[in-house]
């Protein structure tokens, strides 16, 4: 089966992975463009053949850009493996680069207010080799490791939302990989690297968190959350969050997004190996001062929280940010194409 997206010769076959279209060529069909699109596994985009990512090799300083096998692919893994030979760890993902065209480039992150495992503030870059996955037939490619101390950012970001502007994101992880620290986020943040406020983020966030102005009695496990500055939420109400839904320990791969809009944001999830995103929250913006209206400002975090809050540990292989809200129609769709890439811990 597949269905027209309204695009010129373009469509997408709902049960099998194709290199002819990527996520962001569906939201684009929908009118919410991304202006970010980050990914060391595969091309987002059905006529991407540029880099994905880049390599450091700590023995010699010499680097390498990992581009996808073909132009809408997967990342050629075999190029990386042949560069990174030598004792383990020998090569780090310096540049996570953004294939949207805007120069959203992700590096390493610089110091913020916070200062966390790291001493002189400067974040650690991903072990290259630290995340091996598999997608469609059994090709391998290796996700972004984040440990405590670990982070990238873009703080001269282009197009992203900045204040009330409406935006949307979608993240897969690893739903095996998490903690309940401060704060594996994917999204936009303070472009100071300081806490400047409430309302002044709005990030997806994947671990187990209690706290931030959540509910310390809620049920253990990971969770998807709005990392909105100052509280991870997924309600509307004085109290920042309620009950905060888990996610099933029998995923291995979560598909997490978040969308917000004019005093409205929304939450959804699901299984990135099967199914469809299930909507964990739809309303409006928490009932607290500073988040309506939002005064986001734009810069990129991967990992960790605005203020370079760093103390987090998740994995991630590939995610987005548009400009606009995406409609429910086109995030099934992503989540089709997705799922159709069938990410994979072994090869089947």
């Amino acid at each position: 089966m597949h269905l027209k997206l309204g695009l010129a010769n373009v469509s997408i076959p709902l049960n099998a992975f194709s290199v002819d279209i990527g996520p962001c060529d569906i939201y684009a069909s929908g009118s919410t463009p991304c202006v970010a699109a980050h990914s060391t596994t595969r091309a987002l985009y059905g006529a991407y053949f540029g880099p994905l990512y880049q390599v450091w090799r700590k023995t010699d300083g010499v680097t390498l850009n990992i581009k996808p096998v073909t132009a809408g692919g997967v990342a050629d893994s075999a190029a990386q493996d042949a560069f990174c030979q030598g004792p383990d760890p020998n090569c780090f993902i310096t540049i996570i680069y953004d294939q949207s065209g805007h120069s959203n480039h992700l590096t390493q992150a610089l110091p913020g207010t916070f200062v966390g495992p790291e001493a002189n503030g400067y974040d650690s870059i991903a072990n290259a080799k630290s995340a091996p996955v598999y997608l469609q037939n059994n090709y391998k490619a290796y996700g972004v490791y984040i440990g405590a101390g670990s982070g990238y950012r873009n703080d001269k970001p282009t197009d992203t939302a900045v204040g009330d502007q409406p935006q949307g994101i979608y993240a897969v992880f690893d739903a095996t990989h998490y903690n309940d620290k401060c704060c594996f986020d994917y999204g936009n943040g303070e472009i100071s690297r300081t806490n400047t406020g409430n309302g002044h983020m709005e990030a997806v966030y994947f671990g187990s968190s209690k706290y931030y102005g959540g509910d310390p009695d809620a049920a253990d496990g990971p969770r998807i959350l709005a990392d909105l500055e100052n509280g991870l939420f997924a309600s509307y109400g004085t109290e920042a969050n309620g009950n905060w839904p888990t996610i099933p320990s029998s995923w291995q791969f979560v598909t997490a997004t978040l969308k917000g809009t004019a005093n409205q944001y929304c939450i959804k999830g699901g299984d990135a190996t099967a199914g469809t995103l299930n909507t964990y929250f739809n309303g409006q913006r928490p009932n607290l001062p500073g988040y309506n209206p939002m005064s986001k400002e734009g810069a990129i975090v991967l990992g960790i929280g605005g203020d370079n809050s760093d103390w987090a540990e998740g994995t991630f292989y590939e995610g987005v940010i548009t400009a606009g809200y995406p409609s429910d129609d086109i995030e099934d769709l992503v989540q089709a194409n997705i799922v159709a890439a069938k990410y994979s811990t072994s090869i089947s």
